[in-house]
């Protein structure tokens, strides 16, 4: 009976490969949250102006008797009418930009403020604005 040469490399068994183990997925810990008291501040600045005058003084009329309050912070009384400005305030305070154009006014520059800060550090800031009528370069 012949025995196979084992101690030749060419004559051994080929034997199959051990299959790689597969990494252990990671293990998920509990999220907490983090509590690091962030503050922050938004302040939003719209620059509109004034198209149709007569508009807008019609529909701050109209806005003063659904906000009485509102509008007499702004100087409105029974005998005292609304200025322009405090009639385009009025407008901008009781409806969103979007509506304002069909009330005599166009948006001209909306600027956005955030501030952000922990108690350890500084504020961050950034500021975004953009001009709806600003030529393109």
């Amino acid at each position: 009976m012949n025995r196979p040469n084992l101690t030749h490399p060419d004559l051994r068994p080929s034997a199959a490969p051990a299959p790689a183990s597969a990494p252990a997925p990671p293990r998920q810990l509990p999220r907490r949250p983090l509590d690091l008291r962030v503050r922050t501040r938004r302040i939003q600045v719209e620059e509109l102006v004034v198209d149709d005058p007569a508009k807008v003084l019609d529909h701050a009329q109209r806005a003063a008797l659904t906000a009485p309050d509102t509008a007499a912070v702004l100087g409105h009384s029974p005998t005292t009418p609304l200025t322009l400005p405090a009639a385009a305030a009025l407008l901008c305070a009781l409806h969103e930009p979007g509506e304002l154009a069909a009330m005599g006014l166009r948006l001209t520059r909306h600027t956005t403020h955030v501030t952000a800060s922990d108690q350890q550090t500084e504020p961050v800031s950034l500021e975004l604005s953009y001009a709806p009528d600003a030529p393109e370069a």
